[in-house]
């Protein structure tokens, strides 16, 4: 029990009695996709403190949410079954990209570009898909009415709250975890200098590709879990080069190097781009044209059409 456990205790509790002192459904909304794009943000930090920049995991996060989805409308898979499936495919692309690039060492820049290539190519096989994945024009997993356990689907926000909490809080625990492995001063080694790391007996590939194949899985169930939330996926919304950006940037500004670094990132994106959705709202109604007259002559049009 270290001085901080108190203060960590008391923080987490607050967050818990949270949604059942505040039940604002709007707050609340906000506060839980702060929680998920937070572990998103946590797992692609997994690998950007030890060097790995990728811009691949708009891919992943993909793969998570479309997977679960597909599985349930089409095949009936329970997300409960479908969410780990879902997470093993992206572990599984993960490893067919990162394996290679590991191996043959192609690093920095270029390994920047092929992670490119992959959220590039996941993108454009979800909007080629169409028939199955609604293209362009997003994709929707069967409701059912009201909540239901088997189908993770639940209309009361209290409950989605607490679980993206008890996933950010498993981000946060992940995290730490790797800090404090053996793991950690490895692949500070093999940022350092891959030779020296491989001489002092570091196996440099397999150290890489294990904490590639963490940050997929977790970057994949934030991805499934943002989709069993919202109800609605689209490539703009969970895939492709722009949510990997996304990522990138939320993390930089919040910090790479510490475990709440990611969640104050989320806090940051999420705060501003409500604030820019509230203000651009009176300018798109301020641009519409003003024409009076335009909606009785609408309607009597209307009728005229109707009654010929």
């Amino acid at each position: 029990m270290t001085a901080r456990t108190p203060a960590w205790a008391a923080a987490i509790a607050a967050l818990i009695a949270l949604p059942f002192v505040y039940r604002d459904p709007y707050h609340l909304h906000i506060l839980i996709l702060i929680l998920i794009w937070s572990f998103a943000y946590t797992s692609w930090s997994m690998m950007g403190r030890f060097g790995l920049v990728s811009l691949g995991h708009g891919g992943f996060m993909g793969v998570g949410a479309y997977v679960t989805a597909l599985l349930w409308n089409h095949l009936g898979v329970s997300p409960w079954l479908g969410i780990p499936l879902a997470m093993t495919a992206a572990a599984v692309l993960a490893v067919i990209v990162a394996y290679p690039c590991f191996r043959f060492r192609i690093t920095g820049h270029y390994f920047v570009l092929v992670t490119l290539a992959l959220s590039g190519i996941v993108l454009q096989v979800i909007t080629a898909t169409r028939d199955y994945t609604g293209g362009s024009l997003g994709y929707t997993p069967d409701r059912t009415r009201g909540s239901h356990l088997l189908a993770l689907q639940f209309d009361d926000k209290v409950t989605w709250y607490l679980i993206a909490l008890g996933v950010w809080a498993l981000g946060l625990v992940v995290w730490r975890w790797v800090d404090a492995s053996m793991d950690r001063y490895a692949l500070e080694a093999i940022s350092e200098d891959e030779d020296a790391a491989a001489a002092a007996g570091i196996n440099v590939t397999a150290e890489k590709l294990k904490i590639t194949v963490i940050s997929a899985l977790m970057t994949s169930l934030a991805g499934a879990l943002y989709c069993q939330y919202q109800m609605f996926i689209s490539p703009d919304t969970v895939s492709g080069i722009s949510v990997s950006l996304q990522m990138v940037f939320a993390v930089i500004v919040g910090g790479l190097y510490v475990s709440l670094g990611p969640t104050v990132g989320a806090v940051i994106t999420i705060l501003l781009a409500e604030v820019l959705k509230a203000g651009s709202a009176p300018l798109r109604s301020a641009s519409r044209p003003s024409i009076p007259g335009a909606s009785s002559s609408g309607l009597a049009a209307s009728s005229k059409v109707g009654g010929t």
